[in-house]
């Protein structure tokens, strides 16, 4: 008989010798209970309304819904989610060891082209019996989506394999955005970038309005596709959010470019003009 500890062993090896993530080969339960998963689906949404509650904050809000929470719950649930307040908090200058922090290269920059800048994003994601974390590159003129990937950890991985798909299939942006998450300010992440070539550049400290597209994408995949369907296992959300992003991409018209989509918007095509 197989050891179940030696069969997993193996199949890390393995994953690390093709370069694949682990998460990519099957869905591991994310060991919370059903009343901490019902709790973390609210939290996302009240962060989604509320981006600047930290913990104290989300624990009174919740309380005031009826759940018989603590600060220090709340807190652990926060982390495991990947939530952060945008509001200021102390010692903000203080980073990871090791872990470069870049200026906000956008803020006095025209971007009027497609590819000339990217950002990036990590997301929490509930389902039905356990959660997900989402990665998507999305151009930051037209705001197309270039690739996503889906993970049962926050690991650095996967996220280096969305970037190397929009790579492959678009080539290379002038300047890269993302928050000062550490998968981004990973050397596996920031390496991938200047090996390319590419500009990177960081949020300000709490300033979520810096990468203000890719949150309003959250918004609208977590609205439009994820809270209405609960997805009871990864294939289910692979399949779900591949099937928006198609839609968000091709169908779905952009109120900032006169009813174009953003597939449309990066292909090049111009704005209609809607009041003719």
């Amino acid at each position: 008989m197989i050891d179940p500890q030696d069969e997993r062993l193996s199949l890390v090896r393995q994953c690390a010798l093709v370069g694949i993530a682990r998460s990519s080969f099957y869905y591991r339960p994310s060991g919370e209970s059903g009343e901490n998963l019902r709790l973390m689906r609210t939290m996302d949404e009240l962060h989604l309304n509320c981006p600047w509650y930290g913990s104290r904050q989300m624990a009174r809000a919740l309380r005031r819904m009826g759940h018989r929470v603590g600060r220090k719950r709340v807190r652990r649930l926060m982390r495991v989610m990947g939530l952060r307040s945008v509001a200021p908090r102390p010692n903000t200058s203080r980073r990871a060891p090791g872990h470069r922090v870049y200026p906000y290269l956008l803020r006095d920059l025209a971007v009027s082209r497609p590819n000339q800048a990217w950002c990036a994003d990590l997301t929490y994601l509930p389902m039905a019996h356990g959660f997900l974390y989402l990665v998507a590159i999305m151009d930051w003129y037209s705001r197309k989506v270039l690739s996503w990937g889906l993970s049962t950890t926050q690991d650095t991985v996967f996220c280096v394999h969305a970037l190397q798909e929009a790579v492959e299939r678009y080539g290379t942006p002038e300047v890269f955005n993302t928050d000062q998450g550490s998968q981004f300010t990973s050397s596996a992440w920031t390496g991938e970038l200047t090996a390319q070539g590419i500009r990177i550049s960081m949020d300000g400290k709490g300033q979520w309005r810096d990468n203000v597209f890719i949150e309003r994408l959250w918004r609208s995949l977590k609205y439009e596709c994820v809270y209405l369907h609960a997805f009871a296992d990864f294939g289910e959300a692979r399949d779900g959010i591949g099937a928006w992003v198609r839609y968000y991409n091709g169908e779905r018209p952009h109120s900032a470019f006169g009813g174009l989509t953003p597939a449309e918007v990066h292909a090049g095509a111009q704005c209609l003009d809607l009041t003719a």
